[in-house]
Parts: structure tokens; sequence; C-alpha cells
């Protein structure tokens, strides 16, 4: 009988500072969200979560870096919005960037895990 390959692993880059931030793969897609939709609200309600959590990922990414990640502006006649700053955009260019170099360069690791796995039966 030929055993099933072992399932491929899925890597998550969570980044852990002194500063009370935390940068993982949620706080990235957030970032992102907020830069296509245009608004924290919407990208939060993309990701399942409530307006007062998205707001609160915010807040405490816009605390640790040295400015704002988001800049948002309130409703109005106009309504609100919010949108990545330069800064913002640079943070998720890094994250992205490591999240690529870990799978380029650890591939031939993961290989090697993967190979020691377990076969489901």
């Amino acid at each position: 009988m030929i055993q099933p390959p072992a399932p491929a692993p899925r890597i998550k880059l969570r980044l852990e500072y002194d500063a009370p931030l935390v940068l993982g793969p949620g706080k990235a897609r957030l970032m992102e969200l907020v830069d296509r939709l245009g608004s924290i609200s919407a990208a939060g309600r993309d990701m399942g979560m409530s307006y007062k959590r998205a707001w609160s990922l915010v807040e405490e990414m816009n605390g640790a870096f040295a400015g704002p990640v988001i800049q948002s502006s309130r409703g109005g006649s106009k309504g609100g919005g919010a949108e990545l700053t330069d800064l913002g955009r640079e943070v998720l260019r890094h994250y992205r960037n490591l999240e690529q170099l870990l799978h380029l360069q650890g591939a031939g690791d993961l290989a090697a895990l993967q190979a020691l796995m377990r076969r489901p039966d």
C-alpha cells in the first residue's frame, strides 16, 4: 500500500518584540486589507473580527512603531477611511520579505522535517 505524503507545513512568521507588539500574519493581513479596502472596519469584517478588535490592533501597531502605520480619517459627509502610511508599507514589505526568505532559504530544512514526519495511516 502506498503511503500518502505527510501534509506540507504552513509557515506563520510571528515576530515578538520587547515593546508590546507582536507582528504576525493577522496584523500583516489587516494592513493589506486596509490598504486594499480603504477602511479599518471593512478590513476587520473581511477577517471576521469586530470593529473594536481591528481598531485595537491598529492602535497597537501605530503605538509600537516610530510613527503610524495606518492613518485614518473620521466619517462625515464624504465618509471616513483609512490607508497605510509610507511607514506602514515599509513595515509590511519587510515582513513579507522575511516570510519569503524563510520559505526560500528554509526549503531544504522544511523538506527534511517533512520527510521525518509520521505518515497518516
